[in-house]
């Protein structure tokens, strides 16, 4: 019947969501993929460089991202370093005033990241723009790595790696695992075609194809890569772009982030939904619902139709349903335990997965509460680092 059906089309979703894509874009690489290996440019034909980096009451972190950019491995007159501030009322601008290789931007005023980076991009000549967060350090061949995807004209944009230092707490070793399979995954989207969105720790665009996303934008690193794609170039992923940062402190901290990400994710979908064309966008409609859509919508409303069809379903009595019901409850039961688990600072690595995933997923509807309530500030509140 019409539940059973419900069930079976819910089930599809979630398992192509999270595993489904996985093995068709495997195959479609090995069968069309493009080898995307750039030769690092000899120095002299190095682009110029600038490198961005919004600072926010960063004054903990800020001298060792300054030290972190001065020993990157490029040629010093080809790096340029722009610190922007705004809005900072601690001694964040006064350290970086210290160092006469960084050019710094600030006003009292905070407008939150999308402003401050908009500022600073009036004033750029150079034609590769690099961002990066104030608390990431990059790896010294980090520059070098991205930019070399620039020698392909088709390249408009590149993403880097986010690296979470591992620590053994729910929050990081879900987020190791989660980032792990995600950075396959980026690998042979970028092969098949594009990446679809960058992680703002660290990515790089051609200058002359930035567009300043909406003011009220809360993934601005996604929509501003994700406008690229839709251009007709290719974003393509440099996991040798290592930024290293630390994971949230607790799942509290982390929901915080994922929650910010979800409504982005749901507001990002919904002003890219003429991406959704494929006539219009071929592949990069195929990667954008397969691997963002379909998570960021679809895959969580599947979840509450999979578990509320099950209980009726049930009432048939057969053993199919009782062996699914079961699975999505001990599932569901593990989640909570971890939950549980992981504030007494108990981890358990058998917990993690069911406790993550299930943790995504509930942002996503968080996220969506947000959205609709209209107060999930661009100004943001930083979930606290370790």
């Amino acid at each position: 019947g019409t539940l059973a059906w419900l069930f079976f089309t819910s089930l599809i979703i979630v398992f192509y969501s999270y595993f489904g894509y996985g093995i068709v874009l495997g195959l479609l690489v090995k069968l069309k993929g493009k080898k995307n290996n750039y030769d690092i440019y000899p120095d002299e034909h190095l682009p110029e460089v600038a490198m961005v980096v919004a600072a926010f009451n960063e004054q903990d972190y800020i001298i060792a991202k300054i030290e972190n950019c001065l020993k990157l491995n490029y040629p010093q007159e080809k790096l340029h370093l722009y610190f922007v501030t705004d809005g900072s009322d601690d001694l964040t601008s006064k350290i970086i005033a210290l160092f006469p290789q960084v050019k710094i931007f600030h006003q009292p005023a905070r407008q939150g990241k999308l402003a401050a980076v908009d500022r600073v991009m009036k004033f750029i000549k150079e034609p590769v723009t690099i961002y990066t967060d104030a608390n990431a350090m990059i790896n010294a061949e980090a520059v070098r790595n991205m930019v070399r995807h620039f020698q392909n004209e088709a390249v408009g944009a590149v993403a880097g790696e986010k690296c979470v230092i591992a620590e053994d707490d729910a929050a990081s070793t879900g987020e190791g695992i989660y980032w792990k399979y995600e950075s396959t995954l980026k690998k042979w989207d970028y092969q098949l075609h594009t990446v679809v969105g960058a992680a703002g720790e660290l990515f790089a665009i051609r200058t002359r194809l930035y567009e300043k996303p909406e003011p009220d934008t809360l993934i601005e690193d996604f929509v501003m890569t994700m406008k690229i794609a839709t251009q007709g170039y290719r974003v393509a992923y440099e996991p040798e772009a290592k930024a290293m940062e630390s994971s949230s402190e607790s799942l509290e901290e982390e929901m915080k982030r994922k929650v910010r990400i979800a409504a982005g994710g749901l507001q990002a979908v919904w002003r890219l939904k003429h991406v959704l064309n494929p006539f219009r966008y071929g592949l990069v409609t195929f990667q954008f619902i397969s691997h963002r859509v379909l998570r960021w919508t679809l895959a969580p409303l599947a979840l509450l139709v999979l578990f509320f069809t099950n209980i009726f379903l049930i009432q048939t009595g057969h053993w199919f349903w009782w062996t699914m019901f079961t699975g999505q409850l001990l599932f569901y039961l593990l989640a909570i335990i971890g939950f549980y688990l992981d504030r007494l600072d108990i981890r358990t690595k058998a917990l993690f997965i069911p406790l993550y995933f299930t943790f995504m997923n509930l942002n996503v509807y968080l996220g969506l509460l947000k959205l609709i309530a209209g107060n999930q500030s661009v100004v943001w509140d930083k979930a606290k680092r370790k």
